[in-house]
């Protein structure tokens, strides 16, 4: 006879119940911002040679200290990131402490790095998965992105290294300026090694540090709005998923009924059911957009997963609800130690994340436009975007309306209720004050100005990991 009755987690309803209380479940730990190669469109990787960013990296003693946290904290899950984590000389010894602590383990890495004693390690303690960014599959456009001779060999030399010795790798890439022209090539390379698994990303947002050079490069290597509709549309599974999320009106909100401009954003509908712990004053309509009970768009700037469960630590020790927001508001320094200037984990995620998420807007442009789409499961908007769009540190606004979102998520939307001859879905709003979004070919435009070889994290939440690393 059995005493033991068995389930799937999802029917046991563990994750509401995580849902419901915030619960700190996993977080991404950026043990360096240092890489080996210098990718035109990374947001955050600085050169492998700088000291400054080195001194400022946690030590293992402080890392385990913050593991050690974090699994009180509940935490069962952590993904090792960078940078290039790899580029640590005691990464084996930062990876175990984290086993130790009893913590799932993933890893971020270029694959450039790997070597036998990873492999044995990745061996004797499997991660929960090991994700690997292909660039390209060919050495001239693999380099032409991460602008270091003979990365290509090294590349393939490490991902051989994992694949041939059994470990789990999931594989990955971006779609950029650089390297639109083999994305077929890439799908197939990726998919030929990791049959269960592969997904791309169109959608490029700027640096963490502001800085405008390698912004420049950013911009140089995104696709049109249209080009991302094309390279969307050219893989079946990426689009046939993007189709079925709007058929279940999950990517295109149905527009509200009664509908007006009263104080920039107000909709009058029935309201459905409450929706995260700390917003209670709001709740979601049945046109999918959040409400107060009074029928008026909620101003709350976050309805984000950022800070429900999970949380990002940056490779010096600075605590944010995402790998991607930057705001000076919205961090905190979870140091250990006795320093006046530093909060403990815990005080950061039951302090300072119910704070970011009571921000509110007062931007009557955001209000009436971003709060009011239909298509914002569509666009690459969100707080975190918006700041690093607009500006770093304190400059940058988490209101922000990003023209480029705009005309993408309208691409987007164009290409998928217009299949048929449908016109465009109610409810969205036009990115341009009081104009339809301009036409965009789908056909690649002339190489720019920029050199010929001129990057991850949401494209919809269920497409898309936020914040595409190494």
């Amino acid at each position: 006879m059995s005493y033991v009755d068995s389930g799937s987690l999802p029917d046991l309803g563990i994750w509401d119940k995580l849902k419901a209380r915030r619960a700190a479940i996993s977080f991404d730990l950026e043990v360096t911002a240092r890489c080996n190669n210098a990718c035109r469109h990374c947001y955050i990787a600085l050169p492998a040679g700088d000291r400054e960013a080195q001194e400022r990296e946690l030590s293992l003693a402080e890392i385990d200290d913050l593991a050690s946290q974090a699994a009180d904290l509940g935490a069962v899950w952590a993904l090792l990131s960078g940078g290039e984590p790899l580029l640590r000389p005691d990464f084996p010894d930062i990876y175990l402490a984290l086993k130790r602590r009893g913590l799932l383990v993933s890893v971020f890495t270029n694959a450039c790095l790997v070597a036998p004693e990873h492999v044995a390690l990745f061996r004797r303690y499997p991660p929960r998965d090991i994700e690997v960014s292909v660039y390209g599959a060919t050495a001239e456009t693999y380099e032409r992105v991460t602008q270091r001779p003979g990365s290509f060999a090294a590349f393939s030399r490490g991902l051989d290294l994992l694949l041939g010795a059994g470990v789990k790798v999931r594989l990955k890439a971006m779609a950029l300026r650089s390297n639109v022209h083999e994305l077929d090539e890439i799908a197939a390379f990726c998919r030929a090694r990791t049959k269960d698994y592969y997904r791309f990303d169109p959608l490029l947002h700027l640096r963490f540090d502001g800085d405008e050079q390698r912004n420049e490069q950013i911009r140089a290597e995104r696709l049109s709005p249209g080009e991302i509709v094309a390279v969307e549309r050219a893989d079946e599974q990426r689009f046939g998923a993007l189709q079925k999320g709007c058929a279940d009106g999950r990517l295109i909100f149905a527009q509200a009924d009664g509908a007006t401009d009263a104080d920039h954003a107000h909709h009058t509908v029935d309201a459905e059911h409450t929706v995260d712990a700390d917003h209670t004053d709001h709740t979601v309509g049945a046109a999918g957009l959040p409400l107060h009970p009074d029928g008026s768009v909620c101003d709350h700037l976050f309805h984000c997963g950022a800070g429900h469960g999970s949380f990002s630590i940056g490779y010096d020790g600075t605590f944010r609800l995402c790998s991607s927001l930057w705001h000076p508001d919205c961090t905190v320094s979870v140091l250990p130690g006795d320093r006046p200037t530093h909060v403990s984990l815990r005080e950061a995620w039951e302090d300072l994340v119910p704070r970011v998420h009571a921000l509110r807007s007062q931007d009557p442009v955001f209000l009436t436009k971003c709060r009011r789409c239909a298509l914002v499961n569509l666009c690459l908007w969100c707080p975190a975007h918006a700041h690093l769009e607009t500006g770093s540190g304190e400059q940058g606004r988490l209101d922000a309306v990003p023209d480029y979102f705009c005309r993408v998520a309208h691409a987007r939307a164009a290409a998928l209720t217009q299949e048929d001859g449908d016109p465009p879905a109610e409810g969205a709003q036009p990115p341009v004050e009081g104009a339809e979004p301009p036409a965009e070919s789908a056909e690649p435009p002339a190489e720019s100005a920029e050199p010929p070889a001129a990057r991850a994290h949401r494209v919809p939440p269920a497409h898309r990991a936020q914040g595409e690393r190494e």
